[in-house]
């Protein structure tokens, strides 16, 4: 139950699609390692990341998704953002399976992207949980800090080079999926 609560409730319009499953998606650290730097005139690029490419893991979040078909995600990535995309154009990065799942994203063009972006990664998610109102919802990110202590057991923390590969990531994942959909694949 999400009232009592605290939280940040950021002044914009409702979400289109309220309810269900909800998957929160970061992308740097999770389908890749972290370390993405925007060139000029290049876009998003991986650095210090040898043998590593863009969005490698896609195909493995989409493998772990398939079971839950009600599972509908959520962007919490700063490339939204960052680059000025409308969702649909940051979610083209992602394989058409999981670009069918995405329903928004935490930011919307209507806030003030200081405010924002002041606040702790978990904080936005839990505004958007706040707007969205999910039966149940996950969030998969690297970043853990100053995450909300009551929503900690909603985050599945991955490794910042290897993302959701890292066996003991995924195994949390799907346990937590599982657990979520309250049905076994």
């Amino acid at each position: 139950m999400l009232t009592g609560i605290p939280g940040p409730t950021y002044i914009i319009p409702p979400p289109r699609r309220t309810g269900g499953h909800v998957l929160f998606l970061d992308y740097d650290g999770v389908l890749h390692p972290e370390s993405v730097h925007l060139r000029h005139k290049r876009g998003p690029v991986l650095q210090d990341a040898p043998g590593h490419t863009l969005f490698e893991h896609c195909g493995l979040l989409e493998e772990v998704l398939e079971p839950y078909q009600d599972v509908r995600i959520v962007l919490s990535t700063s490339w939204v953002r960052r680059y000025r995309g409308s969702v649909p154009r940051v979610a083209r990065r992602l394989t058409p399976a999981l670009q069918a799942r995405v329903i928004g994203a935490t930011y919307h063009s209507a806030m003030k992207p200081e405010e924002f972006t002041a606040a702790p990664r978990g904080m936005q998610i839990w505004a958007d949980v706040l707007r969205r109102k999910p039966e149940a919802w996950l969030a998969l990110d690297d970043d853990f800090l100053h995450w909300p202590t009551w929503c900690r057991d909603r985050l599945v923390r991955t490794d910042t080079v290897l993302g959701i590969s890292e066996p003991t990531v995924l195994a949390e994942l799907k346990t937590k999926l599982e657990r979520m959909c309250d049905t076994k694949p």
